[in-house]
C-alpha cells in the first residue's frame, strides 16, 4: 500500500514499467521521501506506475520532460494532503541535455556538447529532432540518458 502525501507530488499513470525513467528525469536530489508504486492495475493502461515525492512542489517545465517517457502521465500536487492542481503534461519544444542523440557521428558523441532535441509536430505524436544532426526519432522515450 502506498501511504498519503501531506504535501508534495504524485505523478500517476504513468506506462509500467516507465517509474524509474521518471525517477532519473526528476534528478531527485533533495531530502525527503520518496515512493514508486509499480505495477498497479489500471483500466485506462492495463497496468500503470506511480510516483509521489514528498515536499517538492515541481514546476512545469520539469514535469513536462516527464511526457518523454510517460506521456500519458497526469501530475497531482498535494498540500495539506489535497489535491490543489492537477496538470496535464506536454513534451516540451525544447529538450536541452535530457536525451541522447544516438547518431554514432553528431558532434554531441563525439565533444563535449550538450544535446539539442525539438519537438516536431504535435506534442501527442513525440517526435524529436537533434538540432545538430538533424535526424528525427519518434520514440524519445528510447533516447532518456
Amino acid at each position: 500500500k502506498v501511504y498519503a502525501l501531506e504535501r508534495g507530488t504524485v505523478i500517476d499513470h504513468i506506462p509500467h514499467p516507465m517509474a524509474m525513467k521518471v525517477v532519473e528525469i526528476l534528478g531527485m536530489t533533495q531530502a525527503g521521501i520518496l515512493t514508486e508504486g509499480m505495477n498497479f492495475p489500471s483500466q485506462r493502461l492495463g497496468h500503470k506506475d506511480i510516483v509521489k515525492v514528498e515536499n517538492l512542489k515541481l514546476t512545469p517545465q520539469v514535469t513536462d520532460l516527464v511526457a518523454l517517457v510517460a506521456p500519458t502521465a497526469t501530475i497531482n500536487i498535494i498540500e495539506d494532503s489535497k489535491v490543489v492542481e492537477k496538470r496535464a503534461i506536454t513534451v516540451p519544444m525544447s529538450i536541452k541535455g535530457y536525451l541522447r542523440c544516438p547518431n554514432p557521428n553528431c558532434i554531441t558523441n563525439v565533444e563535449s556538447v550538450a544535446t539539442h532535441f525539438v519537438r516536431e509536430g504535435e506534442a501527442s505524436q513525440a517526435t524529436v529532432r537533434c538540432t545538430y544532426c538533424e535526424r528525427q526519432y519518434n520514440k524519445p522515450a528510447e533516447l532518456v540518458t
